[in-house]
């Protein structure tokens, strides 16, 4: 007769972290498809500028200082990101909490100086081809910019509730983190062919 094997599960943790959860496939899944998005819409902006003449198109190249300054805030961003993403791991609450509130900082200089770099593209986005795709690039990364401080937000009230320490919740705050990494990574080729590019 053949001996039964039973695994006793009950004793494992409902939630996982890093590789093993789901959530962090999710969102890696999220990143492939977004990055897609944005080398496509990369791709379309060099398309545009071997048809043209001159580039870029009726405009001077836009002025250096907002993108500039933008991009010194992502990068530095990038340090606190991590801290955060360490201390979730674990399992600091103070610390992520701290961390939080200088990520949702971190979230919200960008989109100051976004405001300014739409200015200093010297085009609007229906002048022509190149105003258009210039815009695009810069909406859709805005959109991911207010996306992850969304969610950065609704972390932090979170981590700040009953249901902070937990390690679900830390498992998010690692997503969260990932993905902040990830809007940093996309913005640096945009960045080159936005503002440097015209410049060659």
């Amino acid at each position: 007769m053949k001996e039964r094997i039973v695994l006793e599960t009950s004793r494992l943790p409902l939630h996982a972290m890093g590789m093993a959860s789901p959530t962090w496939w999710g969102t890696c899944a999220f990143m492939l498809i977004e990055g897609s998005g944005f080398a496509l819409a990369i791709a379309v902006y060099l398309y545009l500028m071997s048809l043209a003449p001159h580039w870029p198109i009726g405009a001077p190249p836009p002025d250096l200082w907002a993108g500039t300054w933008l991009t010194v805030v992502l990068v530095i961003s990038v340090i606190p990101n991590v801290l955060v993403s360490r201390w979730a791991e674990s399992r600091r609450l103070r610390r992520v909490q701290i961390g939080l509130l200088v990520m949702i900082v971190f979230g919200i200089a960008p989109l100051v100086f976004r405001a300014f770099e739409f200015m200093a593209l010297h085009i609007n986005w229906d002048k022509n081809a190149y105003g258009s795709i210039v815009w695009v690039l810069l909406g859709l990364h805005t959109t991911h910019i207010l996306t992850d401080l969304v969610d950065t937000i609704v972390l932090t009230c979170l981590m700040f509730s009953r249901h902070g320490d937990n390690t679900r919740r830390y498992g998010d705050v690692q997503d969260n983190s990932l993905y902040w990494n990830f809007v940093v990574l996309t913005w640096l080729p945009i960045y080159a062919c936005i503002y440097w590019v015209p410049r060659l």
